[in-house]
């Protein structure tokens, strides 16, 4: 009778087994492989950041609202048992501002696996997906099934990132217990319900805000966009050793909702310290 009542006092942990928060992982792996996504040889960060990990296939398409081409990249990184997706952002954020504000007019449209989410994140999403990330992820997943999956993004690639996670889990392609998602400056994707479904699907989901970044206000709330958890919030330079709060509601006053106007694009472009864009293209040296 005892063991059993342990048991059940141990059940709710069984429940909510996301990993916490590791800033390690989002300076050491995250960001590089975030900004690796902003570059047509996503491998030369692999090389300098992540001894060993392996580019598998990386797709880049036109997209249909910027001029900038969308693209995804998947990796193998043996040494710790991880599969990888990683997203490219714009590197236009204010035309990133533009447009999304501007498609937060249009009407949403329904994501394939729940609620409703911006057209022009579903449509970029969609595209790399069918266009050979789906199967190529699939493929290594089905090799792996014990690995980790990691899915990140940083800006426009936040998003897709988001959509991704959600969908995998959704679709049983990898469990969502063994997904880790890590975003930056990620914009808002979509209503309640998708935020629910994305939140309902996954343990260990963290959306990483720096300061003012604009991003993450983008499109406002007045549109029935809504965040999914978790904020890790940074209100500082994001230097090593620098302090963070972890905010647990999808729309949190302590965290970066605090600043509704006096927002930076600045403070969009730079995580960790480095400029995320340049940082890949450059190779992450």
């Amino acid at each position: 009778g005892l063991r059993m009542g342990r048991f059940l006092l141990f059940l709710p942990l069984l429940f909510s087994l996301s990993a916490s928060f590791d800033d390690g992982t989002a300076r050491n792996f995250m960001l590089p492989l975030s900004a690796a996504a902003y570059s047509d040889t996503p491998q030369q960060c692999l090389d300098k950041k992540l001894n060993g990990a392996k580019l598998s296939k990386q797709i880049t398409l036109q997209c249909d609202y910027f001029k900038d081409k969308c693209s995804g990249f998947t990796f193998v990184y043996d040494s710790k048992k991880v599969i990888g997706l990683s997203f490219r952002g714009t590197t236009n954020t204010a035309q990133l501002v533009a447009e999304v504000q501007e498609s937060g007019f249009e009407a949403k449209v329904n994501f394939i696996d729940g609620g409703q989410v911006s057209k022009y994140f579903n449509d970029a999403f969609m595209q790399l997906w069918n266009g050979g990330l789906g199967s190529d992820l699939q493929t290594l997943l089905s090799k792996h099934k014990d690995y980790t999956l990691w899915i990140t993004g940083h800006s426009l690639g936040g998003a897709l990132a988001s959509l991704a996670a959600a969908h995998v889990a959704a679709n049983n392609i990898h469990p969502g217990s063994k997904i880790t998602l890590y975003t930056m400056g990620e914009p808002r994707n979509g209503d309640q319900k998708y935020a629910d479904v994305h939140d309902s699907l996954l343990a260990t989901e963290y959306r990483i805000t720096h300061l003012r970044d604009i991003v993450p206000h983008v499109p406002p709330e007045f549109m029935k966009y809504v965040h999914h958890r978790y904020e890790v919030f940074y209100q500082n330079d994001m230097n090593p050793g620098d302090p963070y709060t972890v905010c647990s509601a999808q729309e949190d006053k302590k965290c970066s909702d605090q600043y509704d106007v006096d927002t930076s694009v600045n403070d969009h472009t730079h995580y960790y310290g480095v400029e995320v864009s340049d940082f890949g293209k450059n190779g992450c040296k």
